[in-house]
Parts: structure tokens; C-alpha cells; sequence
């Protein structure tokens, strides 16, 4: 696999993507359109009317993909230069799924004002800006300034995309089992990124404060510990001691959500939870609990890997070209929680309804209907580009943020 990846990488042109022009160039006319001396003219208007350069440029289209490399997949820290073929990986699924160009950008810094400052320097020339693997808690600060102090969509899609698919995972696991979600037990195992934005997504959705339990690599998330950074402190719960280990605290869970590591749970761990419970392991490569011992083990349970290769995998890809994609069809100037809410809703409802041919046809044929192992669409679903996009398109409307109040058709 590792040769196999490396020559697909080289191949041809190196990398995976490329510029291409949009308009005719093949006479003198055309060249002399294309820049000097007829660029004159859209240059112009635009300093006439600053909103016409979405008329005139790629601006409208155009997403800047940037990292510091500090925290790339399950790869950690490796620097910004060996985080470029994730960078241009991502600019490949926008533009696959959502038509949506990109430019990956990878900044050489680690200092917070630094970074801030080179996104917003280079601000203007893009539509949107999905942040990407930046280490927490400085991806906290980075995403808040940015959206505070720009005019322009940013989501940090490392938080914000897990917790969005997840979200509607969750939905509809609960929808199947019958569980109201204002009276689930919650337990997250990882307190990063990913996983405080998961768990402010449940509470937004109706998860209780008290009834919602976090984990980092020290322990139980509680008010008496000194040593919580980041969102950490948004979520302390006191129900339990401070000490209280992570098997104690599964005791009639009705959800396990792990964002950690592999193996952390374990067959009589998996047996202390509630009845039906729902089990989202997305450690990747390898999950909390293997998915062969997790299905042997509770024959009741609704379970969810980050992996492609077992059911309902929570993928990111399922929201955030979409998410993006709505938001620069109304020139929305930010991606706010309706539209992540709306996001979740159409991911969940569109779930629901009968798959496509088309769609089973690519997944192997075999019917695909809403169920335990069925809880997500497929991501070559087409139906989610119009489903998801349209919804957040409404949310921005609805919420004042779009700029436009129509969606193109």
C-alpha cells in the first residue's frame, strides 16, 4: 500500500491538482481579454464596487485550504512541507463533491498571531477558508479571531466536520432505538478539538450538561482538577469523583463517543452500558474497540467507526464541501451554528429516504435502507450536494449572515 501510495503521488505531474483556465485563449483577442489591456476593465469596477469582483474573479469559488501541519490525521506534528499532500487531498474532495476550487496553503509558523495574521493578509483573494489540522488549543483561538475579524466563511473542519456528521449519526442511532436525546448518558473519550465541538453540538442538539461525561489522556474532565486547558472547562461534571475511571463512568451509558486512541474499551466495559447502546469509535486507523468484538459482544448495538471499511462510517466529507458550498452560494460572511444545526438535520433526513440505484449500485448492490448499519449516507450519494447545500444556504438566509437572499438554482 505504502509503494502503491507513493507512486500514485508521482505519477505524471506530481501532486494532485492543477490550475486550469476558465475562458478561451486560443487568439490574440482572447490573451488581450484575458489581461492587458482589457483586465482593466473588471479591475475597475471591482475598485467602483468592491461586491462585483464575485462577479468577475474566482473569488465566489474559491477556498483556501490552510495548516501549520501540527496536527495532520494520525500523524501529529510533521511541519507544514509534509503536510502538503494531505492539504491538496482535501482540495481534491471539495472539488470532486462540491465543485469548489481550492489553493492549500501551508504556513510556516507555530506562533498564533503570526498565522492569524497571514490568513488575514491574504483574505481577499478567497471566498472561504477551511482551516486544517492545527493543533488545540491554538485552533480554538486561530478559527474565533479569524471569524470575529473576517467577512468571510471559516470553519476549522478538524472540529467542526466530526461533530457535524456524528451529530446526525447520532440522531438517527437514537431515532432507532427510541431514546430521546435530553435523557442520554454521554461519555467522550478525547477532549481535543474534534471532541469538545462533538460534545457542544450534543449539547446544542439537547444532550444535558450533567449528563455528559469527558475523558482526556489524565482523566475525568471535573471542576477540581488544575490542569485543564483549552474548552476543557466547558465541560466538567461533578456527578462523579475526580478520580472516577473511565469503566466506572460507562456504568448505563447510553453513548460512547472516542476520539482517542486504539483499544481503550473492552468487552465488559462494552457490557456495562445501557440497553441499545450506541458505541461511535473513531479513532483512526484502529477504533476504541474492534468492530468484530464490538458486534459479538452486544448484538443490541449501534456502532460507528471513522473507517471505510465497516458500516456507518462518520466521515467528514459527508459536511464540509457542502457546508462550504452553501455558504459561498449566498456569499455568506460566516459559517454560524444554524448553518452547522441545518448541516445535521439534512444529513439525518436525507439518511431516511430511499437510496438511489445508482448509489447502491456503486456500494456493491446490496440494498442499503435506514437501520443499524445505516445511519449516515454513502459519500457518493449526489443527493447530499443539493440536500445539505441548500439547507445551509437557508440557514444563512434565515439567520442574517448570506449577503444574497436567493440560491442559485
Amino acid at each position: 500500500m505504502e509503494k502503491e501510495a507513493l507512486d500514485y503521488h508521482a505519477k505524471g505531474r506530481p501532486g494532485k491538482i492543477e490550475v486550469n483556465p476558465t475562458k478561451e485563449t486560443d487568439t490574440q483577442k482572447d490573451l488581450a481579454l484575458a489581461y492587458s489591456p482589457g483586465v482593466a476593465a473588471p479591475c475597475l469596477a471591482i475598485e467602483a464596487d468592491p461586491s462585483k469582483v464575485y462577479d468577475y474573479t474566482t473569488k465566489g469559488n474559491l477556498v483556501a485550504v490552510i495548516s501549520n501541519g501540527t496536527a495532520v490525521l494520525g500523524l501529529g506534528d510533521i511541519g507544514p512541507l509534509a503536510s502538503k499532500p494531505v492539504m491538496e487531498g482535501k482540495a481534491v474532495l471539495f472539488k470532486i463533491f462540491a465543485d469548489i476550487d481550492v489553493f492549500d496553503l501551508e504556513l510556516d509558523t507555530k506562533d498564533v498571531e503570526e498565522f492569524i495574521k497571514t490568513v488575514k493578509i491574504l483574505s481577499p483573494t478567497f471566498g472561504g477558508i477551511n482551516l486544517e489540522d492545527i493543533s488545540a488549543p491554538n485552533c480554538f483561538e486561530i478559527e474565533e479571531r479569524l471569524k470575529a475579524e473576517l467577512n468571510i466563511p471559516i470553519m476549522h473542519d478538524d472540529q467542526h466536520g466530526t461533530a457535524i456528521v456524528s451529530a446526525a449519526a447520532l440522531l438517527n442511532a437514537l431515532e432507532l432505538v427510541g431514546k430521546k436525546i435530553e435523557n442520554i448518558k454521554v461519555v467522550i473519550n478525547g477532549a481535543g478539538a474534534s471532541a469538545t465541538s462533538c460534545a457542544s453540538i450534543y449539547l446544542a442538539l439537547g444532550v444535558q450538561c450533567e449528563n455528559l461525561f469527558m475523558f482526556d489522556s489524565k482523566g475525568l474532565i471535573h471542576e477540581d482538577r488544575d490542569n485543564l486547558d483549552g474548552r476543557k472547562k466547558l465541560f466538567t461534571n461533578q456527578h462523579y469523583a475526580v478520580d472516577a475511571s473511565l469503566e466506572e463512568v460507562l456504568v448505563d451509558a447510553d453513548m460512547f463517543l472516542g476520539l482517542s486512541k486504539a483499544d481503550i474499551l473492552n468487552e465488559k466495559m462494552l457490557l456495562s452500558m445501557a440497553k441499545n447502546c450506541i458505541v461511535f469509535a473513531l479513532a483512526n486507523p484502529n477504533p476504541e474497540i474492534s468492530y468484530d468484538i464490538a458486534m459479538q459482544t452486544r448484538p443490541d448495538i449501534i456502532f460507528a467507526t471513522g473507517r471505510s471499511d465497516y458500516p456507518n462510517q462518520v466521515n467528514n466529507v459527508l459536511g464540509f464541501p457542502y457546508i462550504f458550498r452553501g455558504a459561498l452560494d449566498v456569499r455568506a460572511t460566516k459559517i454560524n451554528e444554524a448553518m452547522k444545526l441545518a448541516a445535521v438535520h439534512a444529513l439525518a433526513d436525507l439518511t431516511k429516504l430511499p437510496v438511489p440505484q445508482e448509489v447502491v449500485d456503486i456500494y456493491g448492490g446490496a440494498p442499503i435502507e435506514f437501520g443499524p448499519t445505516y445511519i449516515l449516507p454513502k459519500p457518493f450519494d449526489n443527493r447530499l450536494l443539493k440536500a445539505v447545500s441548500t439547507a445551509v444556504s437557508k440557514a444563512a438566509i434565515a439567520s442574517g449572515v448570506a449577503q444574497l437572499t436567493e440560491i442559485p438554482s
